[in-house]
């Protein structure tokens, strides 16, 4: 008798913990008017006529970064599949982006003195828009994606690869940024 109490109330317990979930689900937090968005091109932003300092001396001018930023985060969208990338006219949302900072800034060095490990930034300014409302719905400064990446050894990748791996981890994060609750 005293086993079957037991069992039936760790099968309750069990039977409680299950429907009541830790609360992850799979699906967008967009809210339900959102179906659309047009990404529009990302403007280059950065500012290549200031001189080098210590503190910029990483910073780098690298050509069309704005058109492979806006192509990377569009692809995400298609992969994602919470907003459907569309023409400006018929999307529910509009996002605006610019380009602010490329950075390859070093992380270690061997014992020679030369760069063993680099972080490649990617920094952007995000603004999304509700186009029939023509209302801002959220805005970030300075929004990152990076990749870390060795210069040489077993691990080592060319520094387009990395961009490429930098440029996939800034679209995966603008995604999320979007289709996550606001």
């Amino acid at each position: 008798m005293k086993k079957a109490g037991l069992l039936l109330v760790s099968i309750f317990l069990s039977l409680a913990a299950f429907l009541s979930g830790c609360g992850y689900t799979t699906r967008s937090m967009i809210v339900d008017k959102y179906r659309t968005i047009y990404v529009q091109p990302f403007v280059n932003k950065i500012d290549i006529t200031n001189e080098a300092y210590t503190a910029n001396k990483y910073r780098i001018y690298r050509p069309l970064l704005e058109s492979d930023v806006t192509k990377k985060v569009i692809n995400k969208y298609l992969f994602d599949g919470n907003l459907k990338p569309v023409k400006e006219s018929k999307a529910d949302l509009i996002l605006k982006g610019e380009v602010t900072d490329f950075r390859k800034d070093p992380l270690r060095y061997d014992q020679s003195d030369n760069v063993a490990e680099y972080r490649i930034n990617i920094v952007v300014n995000l603004a999304m828009w509700d186009r029939a409302a023509d209302t801002l719905i959220w805005e970030e400064k300075g929004f990152t994606g990076d990749y870390s990446f060795f210069t040489s050894g077993s691990q080592a990748i060319s520094e387009g690869a990395a961009v490429t791996k930098a440029l996939d981890d800034l679209a995966r994060r603008v995604v999320e940024r979007t289709v996550e609750q606001w």
